[in-house]
């Protein structure tokens, strides 16, 4: 995968309304596969809608509660906004 142009970060670092590109599951391979399978996989778009101990996310059309541990596990390149 080419280098991003964008930063990256995880996606607990993700402020609240911007949304985030999935780059990289980190963690042992049981956790990786069960984000996978909740449709949290590389290349995902996910958008964080509230959270610090706790990040409610919007991914794929469905609203996700991950602990701050797993959102730390996540890293995403934070996508610019769209201009309106």
């Amino acid at each position: 995968m080419s280098a991003s142009p964008f930063p990256l970060t995880s996606l607990c670092q993700l402020p609240a309304g911007e949304t985030g590109r999935i780059l990289r599951l980190t963690g042992d391979e049981g956790f990786c596969q069960r984000i996978r399978e909740m449709g949290c996989g590389e290349a995902a778009l996910v958008t964080k809608l509230s959270g610090t101990t706790m990040s409610l996310c919007r991914v794929r059309g469905m609203r996700l509660a991950l602990n701050h541990r797993a959102a730390m596990s996540i890293l995403v390149e934070h996508l610019p906004l769209a201009p309106r």
